[in-house]
């Protein structure tokens, strides 16, 4: 596997090592040992979670407070998104910036995300399956967001048309006015 770190410290790209044929492919999608090796982390993960989505459908930004904080290890296994995390820890240098990648089946990348970032995802395809590992459980009482079109943040999402949101996703708070960790 290759690691490859983002713009953001501590937010990581990760490329598996794909084995291909004729056939089809091969390759591990996670392995806790070559994981801990090759990003210096240790980490436990206590749950694994999978949505499918439309195009166009927009997920985030999504957070957990402290006491339930999540980090996340996010990978796409059919179609494609564009992938976003936020910096949202306040004694943090890069506060407010993001990172965003895309992640595909294709592709096969995977994104790091660790908590005290706030997580969110754009349908690129017709649909998209998505799988992430967590290193908490998910915690409604915990759980908060912030608008995904927060001009503060200015992400720069590949849309096509309005995307479709979740009630709770269209009335998310602007960053300076979440609840930050």
């Amino acid at each position: 596997m290759k690691v490859v770190p983002t713009a953001l410290a501590g937010v990581l790209c990760i490329e598996p090592r794909v084995f291909g044929d004729d056939r089809g492919f091969f390759y591990e999608s996670f392995n806790q040992l070559a994981f801990n090796q090759a990003t210096g982390l240790d980490l436990h993960f206590v749950q694994d979670n999978h949505s499918k989505s439309a195009r166009n459908v927009l997920r985030g930004l999504h957070y957990q407070l402290p006491g339930k904080a999540q980090g996340k290890l996010v990978r796409v296994v059919a179609g494609a998104v564009f992938d976003v995390a936020v910096d949202i820890r306040k004694d943090s240098p890069a506060f407010g910036r993001w990172v965003g990648e895309e992640l595909s089946a294709e592709n096969k990348r995977q994104l790091w995300i660790p908590a005290g970032f706030a997580h969110g995802f754009l349908v690129l395809s017709e649909s998209a399956e998505f799988l992430y590992k967590t290193t908490d459980y998910y915690a409604p009482d915990y759980e908060r967001c912030i608008a995904w079109n927060d001009p503060a943040l200015a992400i720069l999402w590949p849309l096509q048309g309005t995307p479709m949101l979740s009630g709770k996703d269209a009335v998310a708070p602007l960053l300076a006015d979440a609840e930050l960790p």
